[in-house]
This record gives C-alpha cells, sequence and structure tokens, in this order.
C-alpha cells in the first residue's frame, strides 16, 4: 500500500521559513516523479514544484521560483521554502506518478498524501 505523509507544516511570519517533508513508503518503484501542489481557500489545486524520477529535472511554478527549492533523498521528497509571504498561504500536499517525467496535471498523478497546512502571518 502506497502511503505519501507530509509533516513540516505550520504558522510563520512573512519573510520566514519552512521545510516541507514527503515521507514516501510502498512505491512499486524509487523512480516515480513527485511533486507538490498546494490549495489556498476558495482557489483551486495547483501545482508549486516537480522533480523526475531520476532526480535529475525540477520544475517550479512562477511565483515560487528563487524562493522554494525541491529535492529528494531516498524515499523523502522536501521542500525548502523562504521569504514565504501571505499568498504562500495554502494547504500543500505531497503527490506521485507511476512514471519518471514531470507532468503537470492533478490527474497526471496517482497517488496523494493527506496535506500539511502553511500559514503565512502579514
Amino acid at each position: 500500500q502506497v502511503q505519501l505523509v507530509e509533516s513540516g507544516g505550520g504558522l510563520v511570519q512573512s519573510g520566514g521559513s519552512l521545510r516541507l517533508s514527503c515521507s514516501v513508503t510502498g512505491l512499486p518503484s524509487p523512480l516515480y516523479a513527485m511533486g507538490w501542489f498546494r490549495q489556498a481557500p476558495g482557489k483551486e489545486r495547483e501545482g508549486v514544484a516537480f522533480i523526475s524520477g531520476s532526480g535529475g529535472a525540477t520544475w517550479y511554478t512562477d511565483s515560487v521560483k528563487d524562493r522554494f527549492t525541491l529535492s529528494r533523498e531516498g524515499t523523502g521528497l522536501y521542500l525548502q521554502m523562504n521569504s514565504l509571504n501571505p499568498d504562500d498561504t495554502a494547504i500543500y500536499f505531497c503527490a506521485a506518478r507511476r512514471g519518471g517525467v514531470i507532468r503537470y496535471r492533478i490527474s497526471d498523478y496517482d497517488y496523494w498524501g493527506q496535506g500539511t497546512q502553511v500559514t503565512v502571518s502579514s
């Protein structure tokens, strides 16, 4: 059984940092592409950052470039978030897909965590 469990969310002041972690167990292959989505109140879920199965390619949405860094080590996925602002407030979801190539749509991802809340105060 595949399980993705996020941690590391919380309340932080504008300009602060958080590091999200996603612990992954049960994936049939370690070479699955993975990433983070987020959903703010009243908004659709959006892709934030993705990494290929090999770890050789990453993608970031424009609003987080140069602030967020995605990495994977073994079965863990990490999102270092710096210079946070209130627009980053959302529930952050870890996701994995059966395939090593980065994809961008929610429907491309097969496994999901329950989410972790990130709140940035102004």
